[in-house]
C-alpha cells in the first residue's frame, strides 16, 4: 500500500513539473534546480552566477527553505527577482511549489531561472520540478564521501559542481575519489571545481550554463 501511495504522490507531482516546463518553455526560460547540502554555497553560486552572466542574460531565482527569507534577501539585495518559498519543514521542493511561484515572477524579461531547492542530499533528487536541469553543488569542506554515500542525488545530476575548491588541500579533499564516486552513478555529468571566494572555474561554470538556452 505505501507502495502505491508513493507512486500516487510522484505520478500527480510529476504531471505539474509537466506543466511547469510548458510554462518556462513559452517564456523562452530555462529552469535550473540546484541541489546540495546545507553550506555548500548554493546562495553564493546564484550571486556569483549573476555577476557574470551577459547583460541580456535575465536571472531569476525561487529560494527554498524550511522557514525564514534570509536567502531570497540576499539576492533580492543584488536587484534579482526573487520568491520565497518555505517549506514549513517539508525536506524539498515540489512542483505544485514552483506552480505556485512561477506567476510572481517576470517571466518575459528572464532567460534563466534558478532554483535553491532546500538543502538536502536525499529527497530532492526524488521530485522533478519542472527545471531543465539539475545541478548539484557539493564542498570541499564536506569531504570527498558524498558521492558515496548519497548515490542518487548525483546519479541525477547534469552536472556537478565542487564549490570552495580552493579549500581542498585544508579538508585534505582527495579529488580522484570524488571524481570516481560520481563516475560510478554518473559517467555523463561534467564535474566543475568552482570557487565562489577567487572565482576559480566561474567561467567554465557560465559557459555550461549558457549552453543549456535554446
Amino acid at each position: 500500500m505505501k507502495v502505491q501511495v508513493v507512486q500516487a504522490i510522484l505520478s500527480d507531482n510529476d504531471a505539474v513539473a509537466v506543466e511547469n516546463r510548458a510554462a518556462l518553455d513559452g517564456a523562452g526560460v530555462v529552469g535550473v534546480n540546484i541541489m546540495a547540502s546545507p553550506g555548500a554555497g548554493k546562495t553564493s553560486l546564484i550571486l556569483a552566477t549573476a555577476a557574470r552572466l551577459p547583460k541580456d542574460v535575465g536571472l531569476g531565482v525561487i529560494e527554498g527553505d524550511l522557514a525564514s527569507s534570509i536567502d531570497a534577501e540576499t539576492i533580492a539585495a543584488s536587484g534579482i527577482p526573487v520568491v520565497q518559498i518555505n517549506t514549513g519543514g517539508g525536506c524539498h521542493l515540489d512542483a505544485p511549489m514552483i506552480r505556485t511561484a512561477l506567476p510572481r515572477l517576470p517571466l518575459v524579461e528572464l532567460r534563466l531561472l534558478m532554483v535553491e531547492n532546500v538543502g538536502n542530499l536525499v529527497c530532492p533528487a526524488n521530485f522533478r520540478l519542472g527545471t531543465h536541469v539539475n545541478v548539484v553543488v557539493a564542498s570541499a569542506p564536506e569531504g570527498h564521501d558524498k558521492p558515496y554515500k548519497y548515490p542518487g542525488m548525483f546519479a541525477a545530476a547534469d552536472a556537478v559542481l565542487l564549490n570552495k575548491a580552493e579549500l581542498r588541500p585544508v579538508f585534505d579533499f582527495d579529488m580522484e575519489s570524488f571524481s570516481a564516486g560520481v563516475r560510478m552513478v554518473n559517467p555523463a555529468a561534467p564535474i566543475i571545481l568552482v570557487s565562489c571566494r577567487t572565482g576559480e572555474g566561474l567561467d567554465t561554470w557560465i559557459d555550461w550554463l549558457l549552453a543549456r538556452r535554446p
